[in-house]
Formats: C-alpha cells, sequence, structure tokens
C-alpha cells in the first residue's frame, strides 16, 4: 500500500512538473505579448500627442482618432473600414433604396479607385462608367495614395454639381475624362419584363426592396404573358450588381430552389459557422432559368448565381464574376459611427470559396462592342438578305397555307426580327434567350 502510495505521489509529482515545464512558456509568451501590445500603445498615445503640440498647424483631434482607427481597419482588407455617424446614416439609407450620389459600387486596386459597377439608370450609368475602369483624378486631384473612404469622400457632393473623374479604361490608349452630375439615386431593386416567351428579372442590387419586387414581378409578368403555360423560362440578369445584404441573396435564391444548401459563411472560429438552406416552394414551377453574370456581378450576386450553378438549376452565362466571397458584419460602435469588419467567407453548396476567384459561366459570351451601321438600307440588308420570295418569278404560296397559318408565319417572323434587334443591342441578353429557347425546347411534352 505504501509503494502504491508513493508510486501515486511521484506520478502526481511528474505530472506537476512536466506541466510546469510547458505552462511556464506559455505564460512567459503571453505576457511578453501583453506587454508588447501596451508598448505600442503608449508609442501610439505618444505620437498622438506629439502630432497636436507640434504640427504646423491645429489638428482636430476627432479626425485623427478617426483616420488612425480607420487605417488600423483597412489595412486588414478593402472591404474593412471605419464609419463615422454620417457614412454609418448613409449606409443605412443605401440599403433601403434611396441615396444621393452617382451611382457607382468601387473599391481600390493598386492604390486607385476601381468600379466594380455602375447602377442602372444612374447617373454614372448614363455617362458610361463601365466595370472595370479605374479612377485616377476627382475634378483634377489624384486619388493616388488616399484610402478609399477618402476618395469616395471626394466625390461626394450637392445634388445637382458637376464632378469631372479623369477614367483609365482597359483597351483604351488613353486617359479620359467623364462629366458627372451628381442626383438622389433611386434604385428600382429589380425591373421585369418580357422577351418574347421569356421572363427577364433584371436585379440591379440586394436591398430590402429585392425579394418582394422580384416575386410582385415575376408574378405580374406571367399574367401577362397569360399564365405559367405561355412562359417558356426566365432570364435573371446580375450583370453590373455590386450586391447588397446578404439575406436578400439567400432569398433570391430561396426563391428557385425547393431543398438543399444556398450557402454557407466560415469565420475564424468554427463555431461561428453558419448554413442557410433552401425552404420547399419554387416560385417558376421549375421553369428553366439563364443566369446571367459579368465582372461586375459581386458578392450577393455571386451568392445566388453559385448556387443555382451547383444544385443544376440554371444554366450561368456570360463572364466570370468580381469574387469578392467575404462577408462585413457592420458593428455599430460608440458616438453613433460603426465598424465595417469582415467576419467570414462564404462558400457555395459544393464548397467552392469564390474569394478572389469569382464565379465561371457554364458558357463564356463576352459582351462585343456595339458597332453602329450609318445606313438604314444597309442595317436592312444585314439583317435580312435575299430570299426565294425576292427571285422574279418565284411560286407564291398563297394557296398551300391558311389565313391562320400565315398569321402565325407573320407572328414568328416577327419575334425573329426582335430576337435580331435585341442581338445589337445586347448580345448577352439575346444568347441567354437563345439557351432558355434550347431548354425549353427539351422540357417534357407534358410541363
Amino acid at each position: 500500500m505504501k509503494k502504491f502510495l508513493m508510486a501515486a505521489t511521484l506520478g502526481t509529482a511528474a505530472s506537476v512538473l512536466v506541466t510546469t515545464q510547458f505552462a511556464g512558456p506559455l505564460i512567459a509568451q503571453e505576457a511578453e505579448k501583453k506587454s508588447t501590445v501596451y508598448e505600442q500603445l503608449d508609442l501610439f498615445g505618444d505620437i498622438f500627442e506629439r502630432i497636436r503640440a507640434q504640427y504646423v498647424e491645429d489638428v482636430d483631434e476627432g479626425e485623427l482618432i478617426e483616420a488612425a482607427i480607420n487605417g488600423m481597419l483597412t489595412s486588414l482588407d478593402p472591404h474593412s473600414s471605419y464609419l463615422p455617424p454620417k457614412d454609418f446614416d448613409d449606409m443605412r439609407t443605401q440599403t433601403s433604396g434611396e441615396f444621393g450620389g452617382l451611382g457607382i459600387e468601387v473599391t481600390q486596386e493598386d492604390g486607385y479607385v476601381k468600379v466594380v459597377s455602375p447602377m442602372d439608370g444612374t447617373p454614372a450609368d448614363e455617362a458610361g462608367m463601365e466595370s472595370g475602369d479605374f479612377i485616377t483624378t476627382v475634378d483634377g486631384k489624384s486619388l493616388l495614395g488616399l484610402t478609399l473612404e477618402e476618395a469616395v469622400e471626394m466625390m461626394r457632393g450637392p445634388v445637382g454639381s458637376e464632378i469631372l473623374l479623369m477614367v483609365v479604361r482597359e483597351g483604351v490608349d488613353e486617359p479620359f475624362e467623364v462629366s458627372i452630375v451628381r442626383d438622389t439615386i433611386k434604385l428600382t431593386a429589380v425591373r421585369t419584363r418580357l422577351e418574347g416567351d421569356s421572363v427577364v428579372l433584371r436585379v440591379t442590387t440586394f436591398n430590402r426592396q429585392t425579394f418582394p419586387n422580384l416575386k410582385e414581378g415575376l408574378a405580374k409578368q406571367i399574367e401577362e404573358a397569360g399564365g405559367e403555360d405561355k412562359v417558356n423560362g426566365i432570364v435573371l440578369d446580375l450583370r453590373n450588381n455590386p450586391g447588397g445584404l446578404l439575406t436578400q441573396a439567400i432569398a433570391v435564391s430561396d426563391a428557385f430552389l425547393d431543398k438543399g444548401e444556398i450557402v454557407s459563411t466560415r469565420g475564424r472560429n468554427p463555431r461561428d459557422s453558419e448554413r442557410y438552406n433552401a425552404t420547399e416552394g419554387d416560385l417558376s414551377n421549375g421553369k428553366p432559368i439563364v443566369v446571367l453574370i459579368n465582372g461586375g456581378s459581386a458578392s450577393a450576386s455571386e451568392i445566388v448565381a453559385g448556387a443555382l450553378q451547383d444544385h443544376r438549376r440554371a444554366v450561368v452565362v456570360g463572364e466570370k464574376s468580381f469574387g469578392k466571397g467575404s462577408v462585413q458584419t457592420v458593428v455599430p460602435v460608440r458616438g453613433d459611427g460603426a465598424m465595417r469588419l469582415t467576419t467570414s467567407r462564404y462558400y457555395t453548396p459544393s464548397g467552392r470559396s469564390i474569394q478572389a476567384l469569382g464565379v465561371s459561366p457554364d458558357i463564356i459570351v463576352v459582351q462585343p462592342p456595339r458597332k453602329p451601321v450609318e445606313d438604314e438600307a444597309d442595317k436592312d440588308t444585314q439583317r435580312n438578305g435575299r430570299s426565294e420570295a425576292d427571285l422574279r418569278g418565284s411560286l407564291s404560296n398563297n394557296d398551300s397555307i391558311s389565313e391562320d397559318e400565315r398569321a402565325l408565319l407573320e407572328a414568328e417572323q416577327k419575334k425573329a426580327e426582335e430576337v435580331a434587334k435585341l442581338r445589337e443591342q445586347d448580345y448577352q441578353l439575346a444568347y441567354a434567350l437563345d439557351v432558355l429557347k434550347g431548354l425549353s425546347a427539351l422540357a417534357p411534352a407534358d410541363k
């Protein structure tokens, strides 16, 4: 018994010794790390006091602190930043769907402001700004070396005032100036229309209006078409959509999925990971879907495109998307401001991270530059060419078809002409409609 107690005591002593040997250095390292942090905070205080006392001009202490906080956040990634009270209010206004400005979503790359996408119907869109444009100066002042928030602040101004941007565009040899008049931006989250037998859902942003607009617009277009049987499918146009609310991206994806994962978010702590799944019910009742994307499709747009692509619910057509696969959480802080902090990455149902990679289309279709035809007669010749009916003395077909058949042929010809016209105006959309027509032709006859 004494031997057993001795062995147990020795074992305990040994375990204490081993624990001390490992824990001791770890505690020392942690204490050293804390000491270094406090020394750096003291250094910050010293520099702050030196600036207040010796800078050539009086400084605003609040602005200094804000700049320091923003610098700390922007050093993490292009999407983390500090939002002063005014910017925080502006952000909340934007997600509700109406705000003042130019109407462009921007990021920062190589020290310059890069356009993610111009928003439909906004001053920037009407002025010809394109996804991928670099803005180098604002009203003659260089943006090089400024933070993204500082650059955006330079572009803000009263509604009705003019701003002059210097733009560098790939494929254009020289930089050029773009004049834009600031206006109140009223975003229509979803625009809907019929193109032939197809419903086109143009989603411009993901704000609180998006899913309600989409649901209402889809129902309206189906009714105008004469019912579901008259509709061959849906084109979900996400081109130049810079994203927005994660909840709305999930709702739009769920609108066309009956089950399965839509997206997952994974943060630094595995316990913070979340998965969002579709609920039963498909607004289109299984109609074929084509999703249109391009380099201006980012964030929430990529969630929708990735989810529908992974579930083989839609064919994705266009160009590779922007590749913003991170999630920002807006955290209110003291003083009525907030910080926008990247807290997780999102993954498509198959486990793909889109960060810096984007969504690759199933069918790559590049939007060609428009080449206007000067002469209307030449345009008609290019579009229609010559046929048997144009030949002198050709046989007519008046006796072999009925009036109803003739009316049907004329209607089909009119549709073909409208598609040809659309192809000149928007090649990618016309291609998507062709794909949709092909998918509907392969559908079972009883559907």
